[in-house]
């Protein structure tokens, strides 16, 4: 059995295809159902298809982790609808062991370290109080900050941390 590094380039397009659909599908919910609704309520959307997390299974396939641990860690099925509750950064990335997005609940000011997070995934940002959040990479250099609630998609590839508050 041999394993594959690198995406074909049909991979590749149903890859930008899933990351575009699930912008869609967040975008064609109703406001009440929309991540970054009203503080205070808990975000519900619906996760994109198997086929936008892209990285095919090797044998070699490890589970995603974070460290310091998340105030919770789950896993949803493709095309099944998740949360986020108020208070948190929720960040979502592909388990190539169960085949299914792993969601982490990030609620406790630190900066989290990530292992095994590769291709595409997204965020919600339902924090309150407005702090700022920043993705970084191997060298410690910022690859992402925002302030305020929302969601969006991220290439996990190159982030090596997450620190969910300034």
């Amino acid at each position: 059995m041999s394993t594959t590094t690198s995406l074909s380039p049909l991979r590749r397009v149903a890859l930008l295809v899933g990351v575009v659909l699930a912008g869609v599908l967040v975008l064609a919910a109703p406001a009440s159902a929309r991540p970054g609704g009203p503080v205070g309520r808990d975000h519900v959307f619906t996760l994109p298809a198997a086929s936008a997390a892209g990285r095919p299974v090797s044998v070699q396939a490890v589970t995603p982790t974070v460290s310091p641990a998340a105030r919770q860690v789950r896993h949803v099925a493709a095309g099944k609808p998740a949360t986020c509750a108020s208070g948190n950064l929720c960040t979502f990335v592909w388990d190539p062991t169960t085949s299914s997005w792993k969601i982490f609940d990030l609620f406790a000011c630190a900066r989290y370290a990530l292992a095994n997070w590769q291709g595409a995934g997204f965020y919600v940002n339902a924090q309150t109080g407005g702090p700022t959040v920043t993705f970084y990479g191997q060298s410690g250099n910022v690859l992402n900050s925002f302030t305020g609630t929302g969601t969006g998609s991220q290439n996990w590839d190159p982030v090596w941390s997450i620190r969910n508050c300034t």
